[in-house]
């Protein structure tokens, strides 16, 4: 049977109503069926005998329908026809979020694949629609995110609308009315039983209540992600310890306990690239559901009281997943490590704004990190302090022509072990007071991440291999999110020596 329009609306309507919080395997009613499409009980009945037959979906009566894995493609490919049509209508031609549902509607049926695929292209492959709904990819395959609504999310804390899961022209225009379109950060407040209610504080700082039925159909997420960024943002740093400007008796040469030093994570040190050697560097981190990558390649300028480095960054920022912002280094070993004193290493960093503030991976605004590096080791313990902060003078929302002024300190300290040269434990700390920006106010969030780890090392010849994990526990606003955290690194010489 060839899918026919009537076929693909029933299709997408059970996928639709599986993917709503249905358990694994549970069968959909009917009547859930017929309400979602309009039509009598028993036609929707007579429907899915037609669907059963065909071996798009799995009916037993009086129980309800599910569809078979080529039903479940199917409907997925209906889906990602309609989304991205959707995309393509706000997008390209310059219509309202709120009235692309109908036309999409009408097209989904119309258009081939190939067409939907040059959209595709053409809109550089959005992860989601206007509404915030995953697009299927081309498989039929759709990346399903769990998110809390405004009944479920944490009290007193920034959450970021990424979903709205009602297209109705009417509600979508009550969720402009309130600022709750996907990308506005707003904070539940109270919810009243009672009054079946929901009181907000959204981006002009003032308290307003919703309908706890439309507070059902807002998707939110805990704002999380900024501080993956930001730890991945500080460049990690060199790895040579740095060069003793004269030998020490021998009775006073203290053998280190360190095959490795620098490499840490989250927490800077303040070790320059000695002479001649140059690294590359790694890391990625994942939480709440969402990965974010840096790559960091550092040079002396010549030798080590001077070095230059720049951070590239992926980012998946719940819109689509692409280039962050850049990040250009300069690094001055202001001191080195010696006895009664700690090696000190301030760091500019110019920031580049060429990640896209539409798809949440960028600020839109050049701008200056600074961070202050010292460390000092004691027998087989070695501590790290870090203070500085992110200067964005010209910040940008999505959404918004307007800018702001945003400045964030941030405080890290870490204690490292070496349980053996090449093989040490680590606990870093990161306290982040991060200025954010909604298109219309200015405001804050402090949180604090605890992430012990481990990493180890391997000599290659004259290159050196390290590797490591992390486990990151960041708590903010009441809430907490653990990730993980991956590092590696890989150090070589470019001038023989």
């Amino acid at each position: 049977m060839l899918p026919s329009a009537t076929v693909e609306n029933y299709l997408k309507a059970i996928l639709k109503a599986q993917s709503a919080d249905l358990p694994a395997h549970a069968l959909v009613p009917m009547g859930q069926i017929a309400t979602a499409l309009g039509v009598a009980p028993g036609t929707a009945t007579t429907m899915v005998k037609t669907l059963a037959e065909s071996g798009l979906v799995r009916y037993e009566p009086y129980a309800g329908v599910r569809l078979t894995r080529s039903g479940e493609k199917l409907a997925a490919l209906v889906l990602r026809r309609h989304r991205l049509i959707e995309q393509f209508l706000v997008e390209i031609m310059g219509m309202s979020w709120t009235e692309v549902h109908e036309e999409a509607e009408h097209l989904e049926h119309a258009v081939s694949e190939r067409l939907i695929d040059r959209m595709d292209e053409m809109l550089g492959r959005p992860a989601v629609d206007p509404h915030g709904d995953p697009i299927p990819d081309p498989d039929g395959t759709v990346n399903r995110v769990r998110y809390d609504t405004l009944l479920t999310c944490p009290l007193h804390t920034a959450v970021t609308v990424q979903r709205v899961s009602d297209q109705d022209p009417e509600f979508l225009r009550f969720v402009e009315r309130h600022d709750l379109r996907p990308g506005q950060v707003i904070e539940v407040e109270e919810r009243s039983d009672a009054a079946d209610s929901v009181r907000l504080r959204g981006g002009k700082n003032r308290p307003y209540t919703i309908g706890a039925r439309a507070a059902s159909k807002v998707l939110v997420q805990a704002i999380g992600t900024v501080i993956l960024l930001f730890m991945l943002a500080l460049p990690a740093r060199a790895q040579a310890p740095p060069v003793p400007a004269a030998p020490a008796p021998a009775a006073a040469v203290e053998e280190s306990p360190f095959g490795i030093s620098d490499n840490s994570f989250l927490v800077e040190e303040a070790f320059n690239q000695e002479r001649g050697v140059f690294q590359n560097i790694f890391g990625a981190a994942r939480t709440g559901g969402q990965w974010a990558s840096t790559f960091t390649q550092e040079w002396p300028a010549p030798a080590m009281t001077h070095q230059l480095s720049y951070t590239l960054a992926f980012v998946d920022g719940g819109s689509g997943a692409g280039a962050g912002d850049t990040l250009i280094n300069y690094r001055y070993q202001a001191m080195e490590e010696g006895p009664g004193r700690p090696a000190f290493s301030p760091r500019a960093s110019l920031v580049l704004p060429t990640g896209s503030v539409s798809e949440g991976r960028g600020s839109g605004s050049y701008g200056l990190q600074i961070n202050l590096p010292f460390s000092k080791r004691r027998g087989a313990i070695y501590w790290h302090g870090n203070a500085g902060f992110t200067w964005l003078p010209r910040a940008e929302a999505a959404g918004s022509s307007a800018h702001a002024n945003l400045w964030s300190p941030f405080f890290a300290g870490s204690t490292i072990y070496a349980l053996r040269p090449m093989f040490h434990l680590m606990l870093e700390q990161v306290l982040l007071v991060d200025a954010l920006y909604d298109g219309v106010d200015r405001f804050r969030t402090t949180s604090y991440t605890l992430s012990p780890g481990v990493r180890g090392g391997w000599n290659l010849g004259k290159a050196q291999l390290v590797g490591g994990v992390a486990v990151p526990i960041t708590w903010e606003n009441g809430g907490s999110d653990t990730g993980v955290f991956l590092y590696f690194s890989y150090e070589l010489p470019f001038i023989k020596k």
